[in-house]
C-alpha cells in the first residue's frame, strides 16, 4: 500500500492532516485548521510542493558560527 494523508479533528476541535508512510509510520503532521476545507487545501499544497529542491541550511548555518 502506498502512503496516505489522514484528515482528522484534533482534541480542540480543530482540523488536521497528517501524512503517513505505507509502513503507518507518521512522517508529517499539520497545524491545526479552523476548518476541514483548509485543512484539505494543506493537503492539496503539501502535494504540489512536494517535488520542490532541498535546500541545505546547515552549510550556511555552520559558515556564520
Amino acid at each position: 500500500m502506498a502512503g496516505k494523508y489522514e484528515v482528522y479533528k484534533d482534541k480542540s476541535g480543530g482540523f488536521r492532516f497528517r501524512l503517513k508512510a505505507s509502513n503507518g509510520e507518521v512522517i508529517a503532521s499539520s497545524e491545526s485548521y479552523k476548518t476541514k476545507a483548509s485543512a484539505m487545501g494543506g493537503v492539496e499544497s503539501v502535494k504540489k510542493n512536494a517535488a520542490s529542491p532541498v535546500v541545505d541550511l546547515t552549510e550556511a548555518t555552520a559558515e556564520k558560527g
